[in-house]
């Protein structure tokens, strides 16, 4: 049994292929359409993952999409006659809901097969009800309780359940306008960070100031009784407005959503440009510690609620990593599980372990520890791409390869790794990944210099062998996934000063052996006595690279010093 899996004309468009529950391929439609976040029919990504599965679009039994136009239609009739929410908002979604209800349509152009050829049954899977399979199903529990919180999807923006086995129970939702996702990204354009995604720079800048605006936080979202939250609507726009989002050329935008109001609360909103002073950093560092008091919050009374000692989570909000390190330790829950994609491109998996678990009531498969599903190049693709180039190379055997680079890496260079299969989600985790020696003190500047470009204050992570991970965090954890900050030994800052925040913490991703990533970490500790490495994704303000020539061309483009293509090494002439 084939199930093809989609997230369509949302932010980070995707797709996967299940083969009898197994994952076969997963990738996001960006990676090929080279545009951050893009938004559409992921068509590309589409191709790919019937390419891997060696299957034609005949040969699917079921396509699942994350998005059911129907769901809460009767709240959505009743919110906009409430609120008299503007024609063109009420336009806006008609014409998406109507996109949503085209796959066959949209499939048969993208593939350039008649209609009839397309046997599948098509199911619609409600957007959360997509992120609660995504993490649940691919989880190792049995039974856990269940958390998807994000911005909004099928006029919702939180759910929680309860799975045991193959089914997963609703048991509460926060509905439109109420989210904590609403929150954060309108604070962060407050922050002036404008762009679609952006909620990750006001994490980043969060350790660098003081929680003083607590109190405002709390006039600005409420938290309820009944362990779920509500906005206070007045410091919004988007009741009456309603979200104007757009996709040209694919590229989501969002206008801003913050109202006159919460500059009134909080003074004037950040403009373009404008230096960031300690308010902002402590408007963020508050923003921040609201979203976690937020997410305890609805945890604790979810754990009373379920009995269970198990959570997993999902959803945009479930990618503040800040957030998900504390989990286990501001909550009553003992263990957490949470997807390398638990952002929007995940729930193209979701829908389609949500048809497959759920709604066939077929077994669960294993866990998924593998983030590993995307593409992945031969030998002879890369050397043509090197060949095509007229570039400079060498081809290594294993054991000189990883000798070689983990010499370059002690010497001080800004290495490119590119192995295997490309990872389904928005982290690098050492096959798509930028690498330097984390010793270095002078390592961030460097890389700002000579590749990302970006906010000083943003912090890079430590990739780290996961025996040691006791020796150097104060929590012991199997962090796959680069998904969880956890406080770094203190005795330890000095030694890998170039993953360690400025409030101590670093964004681990622990890495298994079985991988050429962990040998290469493992070579280099032998060499310095530390087993851990620098790892940021392999990009340049883009999308993560996705092919050889990809790779190849930011090379180039950019300082750095040595690009590893599966056995082929290119150097930068001394």
């Amino acid at each position: 049994m084939y199930i093809l899996g989609i997230n369509a004309y949302h932010g980070d468009s995707s797709a996967c292929i299940l083969k009898d529950g197994k994952m076969i391929a997963a990738t996001e439609e960006e990676r090929f359409r080279r545009i951050k976040h893009w938004a559409g029919f992921p068509s590309e990504a589409i191709k790919f993952c019937l390419k891997e599965a060696k299957i034609e679009i005949g040969d699917v039994d079921y396509i699942t999409i994350s998005r059911n136009p129907s769901a809460n239609l009767h709240k959505k009739v009743m919110h906009s006659l409430k609120n008299l929410v503007t024609v063109k908002a009420i336009k806006d979604r008609l014409s998406n809901s109507r996109k949503v209800g085209s796959v066959k349509t949209e499939l048969s152009k993208a593939l350039g097969v008649d209609e009839r050829e397309i046997k599948a049954e098509v199911k619609n899977i409600e957007h959360h009800r997509s992120h609660l399979g995504s993490t649940f199903f691919a989880s190792p529990f049995e039974e856990s309780a269940i958390l998807s919180i994000d911005g909004f999807g099928d006029f919702t923006s939180t759910m929680t359940a309860m799975g045991k086995g193959n089914q997963i129970e609703v048991l509460d939702t926060v509905i439109y306008p109420h989210s904590a996702g609403i929150f954060y990204t309108a604070l962060t354009q407050f922050l002036g960070f404008p762009h679609y995604g952006d909620e990750y720079k006001v994490m980043g800048l969060a350790p660098y100031g003081e929680a003083k605006y607590m109190k405002e936080m709390r006039e600005i979202i409420h938290l309820k009784e009944n362990g779920l939250f509500e906005l206070n609507l007045k410091y919004f726009t988007h009741a009456k407005e309603g979200v104007s989002m757009s996709w040209e050329g694919g590229n989501p935008h969002i206008e801003a959503i913050f109202s006159e109001e919460l500059e009134k609360l909080l003074g004037s909103a950040r403009k373009k440009g404008e230096e960031l002073t300690q308010k902002h950093k402590d408007i963020a560092t508050s923003v921040q510690r609201m979203t976690e008091e937020l997410i305890f919050h609805i945890l604790n009374h979810l754990q009373q609620k379920t009995g269970s000692k198990n959570i997993c989570i999902a959803g945009g909000v479930a990618q503040n990593s800040v957030a998900n390190g504390k989990v286990l330790e501001s909550t009553t829950f003992e263990n957490i599980y949470i997807p390398s994609a638990g952002h929007d491109a995940g729930t193209a998996m979701g829908s389609a372990l949500w048809l497959y678990n759920q709604e066939l009531k077929k077994d669960r498969m294993p866990a998924i520890y593998d983030a590993y599903t995307g593409y992945q190049a031969t030998d002879e693709e890369i050397e043509q791409t090197l060949k095509n180039a007229e570039v400079d190379f060498e081809r290594f055997e294993e054991d000189e390869l990883i000798d070689q680079v983990s010499d370059e890496l002690v010497a001080g260079k800004v290495i490119g790794w590119y192995q295997g299969r490309a990872e389904f989600g928005p982290r690098a985790l050492g096959h798509r990944s930028i690498l330097v020696d984390p010793r270095r003190t002078d390592a961030k500047d460097l890389l700002n210099a000579k590749i990302k470009r970006r906010e000083s204050f943003r912090p890079f992570a430590p990739s780290i062998l996961e025996e040691y991970v006791p020796e150097y965090f104060e929590k012991t954890d199997k962090v796959p996934f680069m998904e969880k900050v956890y406080p770094i030994r203190k005795e330890k800052h000095d030694e890998i000063p170039a993953v360690t925040h400025v409030d101590g913490t670093g964004r681990l991703q622990t890495v298994s052996k079985g991988d050429r990533y962990y040998d290469l970490i493992e070579k280099f500790r032998q060499k310095t006595g530390t087993p851990i490495l620098l790892n940021t994704s392999f990009n340049e303000n883009e999308p993560i690279v996705n092919t050889p020539k990809e790779a190849l061309d930011c090379y180039l483009r950019t300082e750095m010093d040595v690009l590893v293509l599966g056995n082929y090494v290119v150097s930068r002439k001394r």
